[in-house]
């Protein structure tokens, strides 16, 4: 595949020894080697503010790859030729006098140029400017940002315009690393490759939806960013709008990135208001208290390294979200995510309404409905959930419910599920623009996200406390109890 397509790439990775960096894109870039897809000649600058050597970063890169690459997939002869690729640039990013040195460093124009800013976004701007003044941006330039952008709608403006100063939009490649995961990009297939999904996925068959995002550690040494920005914006804004539009869109016209991301665009635009009036039964906001986690004592979100006693800020979002259109009109979704939760867990259910007339033993009238469910982590795969006549002589027409169940690792033949931000990367250097966000929808789910949290402050209430270890504020339970409905783990 690598030889079809012009893959040979410059990669400028400004914020190189960082945490993202360092855990996430160079073990992500390692694999790509290891599966032969990083084309000849490719190479790496890794770009950040401290004073080291080339052999010293590498021998530090080496080191972090044996942490965070399984060993079973380590290779050290892979590691040493992956390594060559790369080299060092210690580099002030507001200095404009030292950005004239990376035209030095591209030696080959052939090289597809790549700048992958794995900074804060208020460095974007900074970045983009700076490259430009150095001649270092060339038309064909890819510019690969982190999500969230800003902190609300006025601030990704800010943001975006800096960089659309810059750069086009056919340039710029947003990551939402969500969107590299192997189930989220089978959403697509799975609802318009078959048409006994596609032609069920509406308000005449679909009774509601749920959307769970659970993480069950707590801050891990990110008070300072996330005490800022909350699970809302961390979590609501940057991941699970984007589950919901890949479960809610219409049918794109074709697989190519506008199309798909119209279709996103129109489910934002779509999302129902939440109003002031609306919060008590729309909206669960909460902060975790000191509780267990697998079995031993963690501190509350107060007591955690580094905190301020007085923090307000949620680490627990549960949403009630209804889609004002014809395919969705009268289906709640029902969206959570929350720190310090029972078990790390993505899935996404989907409850189908029973058929008109029941037929069985009315004391199993609660199992009629069949349930989709669309897992993303741990254990990516789906389970359809049917029901079927149990088996023996003496059980008459008792049902009992089954899943038909294809788990990804299992069922293909492959030798692992490649990690998100691998596919992306890959997709960068293809060019692929599909599995990134575009300006108008980061607009649109700011837009939706604000109002909410403007709620929160106008009404001015604390989050609900719940016991890490939980499944969050007793009152999330009681948001969709009130329609008749359970979460799916209490059901």
């Amino acid at each position: 595949m690598a030889n079809q397509i012009n893959t040979r790439c410059d990669l400028m990775l400004f914020g190189a020894l960082g945490d993202l960096a360092q855990r996430k894109l160079f073990p992500a870039l390692y694999q790509l080697e290891r599966a032969r897809l990083l084309a000849d000649g490719s190479r790496i600058l890794a770009i950040a503010r401290t004073d080291a050597s080339a052999p010293d970063i590498r021998n530090q890169l080496l080191a972090k790859l044996r942490q965070h690459v399984k060993s079973s997939e380590f290779d050290a002869s892979v590691a040493d030729a992956f390594l060559e690729r790369v080299d060092y640039k210690c580099l002030d990013f507001t200095d404009p006098s030292g950005f004239s040195d990376l035209n030095d460093w591209r030696d080959s124009a052939n090289n597809q140029l790549i700048v992958y800013m794995a900074t804060p976004p208020s460095m974007y701007g900074v970045i983009a400017r700076n490259l430009r003044a150095a001649d270092c941006c060339i038309d064909k330039t890819r510019v690969v940002v982190e999500k969230p952008i800003g902190h609300d709608l006025d601030s990704s403006r800010v943001i975006n315009d800096e960089l659309g100063e810059v750069y086009n939009e056919s340039q710029l490649f947003r990551i939402d690393h969500y969107l590299g995961k192997e189930t989220v990009q089978n959403l697509i297939a799975l609802r318009f490759a078959n048409n006994l999904f596609a032609s069920q996925w509406d308000q005449n068959h679909i009774s509601h939806v749920e959307i769970t995002v659970a993480e069950s550690v707590g801050i891990e040494g990110r008070w300072g960013y996330f005490d800022k920005a909350g699970q809302i914006r961390d979590m609501i804004q940057n991941h699970l709008l984007q589950l919901l539009c890949l479960i809610a869109m219409d049918p794109p016209s074709d697989l190519t990135a506008d199309s798909i991301r119209d279709e996103k665009v129109k489910v934002l635009k779509a999302l129902r208001r939440i109003t002031p009036d609306m919060m008590e039964r729309y909206v669960v906001r909460g902060q975790y208290v000191a509780g267990t986690s697998n079995g031993k004592p963690v501190p509350g979100y107060l007591e955690e390294e580094g905190a301020n006693k007085g923090s307000s800020t949620e680490t627990f979002v549960a949403l009630k979200v209804e889609i004002d259109n014809w395919r969705w009109s009268g289906v709640p979704f029902y969206i959570r995510t929350g720190k310090r939760l029972p078990e790390k867990l993505s899935q996404i259910i989907i409850h189908f309404k029973p058929a008109p007339h029941y037929i069985f033993d009315p004391d199993q009238k609660h199992l009629a409905n069949n349930k989709l469910i669309i897992r993303l982590q741990p254990d990516e795969g789906m389970a359809l959930k049917i029901l079927t006549k149990d088996q023996g002589l003496d059980k008459g027409m008792r049902l009992r419910q089954g899943p038909l169940e294809l788990t990804f690792s299992e069922t293909f033949d492959t030798d692992r599920i490649p990690d998100a931000y691998e596919r992306l990367l890959w997709e960068v250097m293809k060019g692929n623009q599909y599995l990134f966000v575009r300006r108008d929808e980061v607009e649109h789910a700011w837009r939706w996200v604000d109002q909410v949290i403007q709620n929160w402050q106008d009404i001015g209430e604390p989050p609900k406390r719940y016991a890490a270890g939980t499944w969050g504020p007793v009152a999330s339970i009681a948001m969709i109890t009130r329609d008749g409905r359970s979460w799916y783990e209490d059901a």
